[in-house]
């Protein structure tokens, strides 16, 4: 049995990664991040998650970071893009070597615990806007974080992202096959009481779950259209 460190955001690609972990017997040490980000609720979602697997979760405060990290939409006085999550619009919401960060903290918690893999759920659809979700960016870190932790980490310690190279609706029906409450999961940028429907994220995830042919238990705001009509 592996210790798996695994990012939990409480977003539908990450909770599902720790469904994933979880399935396959692995102990699980979840870290979600509070980066300023102006959809902080999502953290209780990973909250949410952490008590359903029986799993420890730590929050880690990186909030002083965000007034340093300005430009983005997430932590910034800028409006949230609404469309396709692929438009060129949504790179507005990218955060300055954010998942770079989130690793850092995430290979030493890893090295500290002496656990086996770290793990994060970027996915195919995150590559057109996000270059710290690709697979050249998982396999440049992890080659970095070895480096790094030398002769301290435990051997064989790797970064895993095993959604890297799947689309958003390929985890949704990998999800819908572990069980996955989806409805206790967070996605929207805007951070309302609902999901807004029409932001990039939302409207992603209304597609994943068309296209999966999954059931899409999402309360969304009233008024926002499904990207299908």
């Amino acid at each position: 049995m592996s210790q798996v460190i695994a990012i939990v955001s409480g977003g539908l690609d990450s909770v599902t990664l720790a469904h994933y972990y979880h399935a396959a017997g692995h102990r699980l040490h979840l870290l979600a991040f509070d980066y300023g980000q102006r959809h902080k609720k999502e953290l209780d979602f990973a909250r949410r998650c952490a008590r359903r697997l029986e799993a420890r979760i730590d929050v880690v405060d990186l909030s002083g970071v965000s007034a340093l990290l300005k430009g983005s939409a997430l932590t910034d006085d800028i409006p949230v893009p609404e469309g396709h999550y692929a438009a060129p619009s949504m790179a507005v919401t990218v955060v300055p070597n954010r998942n770079a960060i989130m690793l850092s903290v995430a290979y030493g918690v890893a090295v500290a615990q002496q656990a086996d893999i770290v793990a994060a759920g970027f996915h195919a659809g995150d590559h057109p806007i996000y270059p710290d979700c690709t697979p050249a960016f998982v396999k440049a870190f992890d080659s970095m974080a070895q480096v790094a932790n030398q002769g301290y980490a435990l051997a064989g310690l790797h970064l895993e992202a095993p959604f890297v190279n799947i689309t958003k609706h390929e985890i949704v029906a990998i999800g819908a096959r572990l069980g996955v409450p989806f409805a206790e999961t967070w996605s929207c940028y805007k951070g309302l009481a609902r999901h807004c429907g029409k932001c990039g994220t939302c409207t992603e995830r209304r597609e994943a779950f068309q296209l999966a042919g999954v059931a899409d238990p999402t309360e969304y705001e009233e008024g926002s259209a499904s990207p299908c009509g």
